[in-house]
């Protein structure tokens, strides 16, 4: 009996995968900074136990940074893989500034991330990511026949716009155009003309 009861706390630990917990830690970094990642709660939101978390864990820093790093994942590399599938470079650049821009309005996790640059593990993962990013919209600038340092230029200022509006859009969002109706995606037609517009 006692057997088949640790059995079954050992399948219940099983199904909730190491994924499930930096996906609960990044809706919590959402919610709160790093400091909401905490494994008690986490654990009831995800109707379990701490045991389960140190099933897959050896602490609260391993989960951080598999959170962050599920964060780049889904955030950096996934949305690249979505863009890649255009084949015409000035629509993958429309298609990932689209995404972006929308995605970061909506999820606050960006936001949430940058407020906490200080902590270590987020710094770490706020310059791979940054740096991975800026070096996708170069290359995405390279690929429309830029040079390679006014692509750089270019790649770094399109991401410094990404992440003015990503801040006004959770600080002030009545500043921004809204996303049902034309003037979003006018707002969204003239800021990549600038950004593409070649020097006469």
């Amino acid at each position: 009996m006692v057997m088949a009861q640790r059995q079954q706390r050992q399948d219940r630990k099983a199904r909730l995968t190491a994924q499930d917990w930096a996906d609960a830690a990044l809706t919590a970094i959402g919610e709160g900074g790093v400091a909401a990642v905490a494994v008690e709660p986490l654990a009831a939101r995800l109707g379990t136990t701490k045991g389960s978390f140190y099933w897959h864990f050896a602490n609260r820093d391993a989960l951080i940074e598999a959170a962050l790093d599920r964060w780049a994942e889904i955030n950096t590399e996934g949305t690249i893989s979505e863009v890649e599938a255009e084949t015409d470079p000035r629509k993958r650049i429309h298609l990932l500034f689209t995404e972006a821009i929308t995605s970061a309005t909506a999820d606050p996790l960006e936001v949430a991330l940058l407020a906490t640059a200080k902590h270590p593990q987020v710094a770490a993962a706020l310059r791979r990511v940054t740096e991975r990013r800026v070096a996708y919209v170069a290359q995405l600038f390279a690929d429309l026949g830029f040079p390679e340092p006014e692509a750089r230029r270019r790649g770094l200022l399109a991401y410094t716009v990404y992440l003015g509006h990503a801040q006004l859009g959770h600080a002030a969002p009545s500043v921004l155009p809204p996303e049902e109706g034309g003037e979003f995606g006018a707002y969204l037609h003239e800021v990549l003309e600038v950004l593409m517009m070649r020097r006469p």
